[in-house]
Protein backbone atom coordinates (compact mmCIF):
# COMPACT_ATOMS: atom_id res chain seq x y z
CA UNK A 1 0.00 0.00 0.00
CA UNK A 2 1.13 3.63 -0.52
CA UNK A 3 0.73 7.36 0.94
CA UNK A 4 0.16 10.01 -1.16
CA UNK A 5 0.24 13.59 -0.16
CA UNK A 6 -2.26 16.48 -1.16
CA UNK A 7 -1.07 20.32 -0.02
CA UNK A 8 1.03 23.49 -1.00
CA UNK A 9 4.40 22.52 -2.81
CA UNK A 10 6.83 22.80 0.29
CA UNK A 11 4.96 19.84 1.56
CA UNK A 12 4.68 17.60 -1.39
CA UNK A 13 8.10 18.32 -2.19
CA UNK A 14 9.19 17.51 1.62
CA UNK A 15 7.08 14.30 1.32
CA UNK A 16 8.34 13.84 -2.05
CA UNK A 17 12.06 13.89 -0.95
CA UNK A 18 11.55 10.92 1.35
CA UNK A 19 10.02 9.02 -1.26
CA UNK A 20 6.06 9.61 -0.77
CA UNK A 21 4.17 10.55 -4.20
CA UNK A 22 2.35 14.02 -3.80
CA UNK A 23 -0.09 16.30 -6.08
CA UNK A 24 0.74 20.08 -5.46
CA UNK A 25 -3.43 21.40 -5.04
CA UNK A 26 -4.39 24.14 -3.30
CA UNK A 27 -7.54 25.42 -4.47
CA UNK A 28 -10.81 23.16 -4.14
CA UNK A 29 -11.56 21.89 -7.30
CA UNK A 30 -7.90 20.60 -7.50
CA UNK A 31 -8.13 19.42 -4.50
CA UNK A 32 -10.99 17.49 -5.36
CA UNK A 33 -9.59 16.14 -8.75
CA UNK A 34 -6.64 14.71 -6.71
CA UNK A 35 -8.32 13.03 -3.95
CA UNK A 36 -10.85 11.64 -6.45
CA UNK A 37 -7.74 10.35 -8.63
CA UNK A 38 -5.89 8.89 -5.47
CA UNK A 39 -8.78 7.52 -3.94
CA UNK A 40 -9.38 5.37 -7.06
CA UNK A 41 -6.12 3.80 -7.47
CA UNK A 42 -6.37 0.22 -5.72
CA UNK A 43 -2.88 0.75 -4.27
CA UNK A 44 -3.34 3.85 -2.18
CA UNK A 45 -3.52 2.94 1.53
CA UNK A 46 -3.36 6.52 3.03
CA UNK A 47 -3.81 9.92 2.01
CA UNK A 48 -2.51 12.51 3.77
CA UNK A 49 -4.28 16.00 3.54
CA UNK A 50 -2.59 19.17 4.74
CA UNK A 51 -5.16 20.87 6.82
CA UNK A 52 -5.46 24.29 4.26
CA UNK A 53 -6.50 21.76 1.55
CA UNK A 54 -9.13 20.25 4.06
CA UNK A 55 -10.46 23.29 4.98
CA UNK A 56 -11.44 23.56 1.02
CA UNK A 57 -12.68 20.29 0.96
CA UNK A 58 -13.86 19.66 4.48
CA UNK A 59 -17.30 17.47 3.50
CA UNK A 60 -15.28 15.12 1.56
CA UNK A 61 -12.67 14.85 3.82
CA UNK A 62 -15.25 14.20 6.42
CA UNK A 63 -16.84 11.80 4.50
CA UNK A 64 -14.08 9.59 4.10
CA UNK A 65 -13.05 10.02 7.78
CA UNK A 66 -16.39 9.54 9.20
CA UNK A 67 -17.59 6.64 6.86
CA UNK A 68 -16.41 5.22 3.61
CA UNK A 69 -12.96 3.48 4.94
CA UNK A 70 -10.29 2.58 2.50
CA UNK A 71 -7.89 4.42 1.80
CA UNK A 72 -7.52 6.15 5.15
CA UNK A 73 -7.12 10.12 4.63
CA UNK A 74 -5.28 11.96 7.32
CA UNK A 75 -5.30 15.63 7.98
CA UNK A 76 -1.83 17.14 8.58
CA UNK A 77 -0.29 20.36 9.59
CA UNK A 78 1.43 21.91 6.53
CA UNK A 79 4.97 23.87 6.45
CA UNK A 80 3.49 26.76 8.60
CA UNK A 81 2.11 24.57 11.44
CA UNK A 82 -1.19 23.29 12.96
CA UNK A 83 -3.90 25.27 12.53
CA UNK A 84 -5.25 26.85 15.36
CA UNK A 85 -8.45 25.68 15.24
CA UNK A 86 -7.07 22.00 14.86
CA UNK A 87 -9.72 19.54 16.97
CA UNK A 88 -8.37 17.36 19.61
CA UNK A 89 -7.52 13.60 19.01
CA UNK A 90 -10.76 12.74 21.31
CA UNK A 91 -12.90 15.24 19.70
CA UNK A 92 -11.81 13.00 16.60
CA UNK A 93 -12.71 9.39 17.96
CA UNK A 94 -15.78 10.68 19.43
CA UNK A 95 -16.99 12.26 16.34
CA UNK A 96 -15.80 8.69 14.69
CA UNK A 97 -16.50 6.16 17.12
CA UNK A 98 -19.39 8.23 19.51
CA UNK A 99 -17.44 7.23 22.37
CA UNK A 100 -15.47 10.14 24.57
CA UNK A 101 -12.13 9.20 26.04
Amino acid sequence: MKFHVIGDRQTVLGFRLVGVEGTVATEREAALEALHEVVEAKDTGIVLVTEAVATRIRDEVEARLYGMGFPLVLEIPDASGPAEDRPEINEIVRKAVGINI
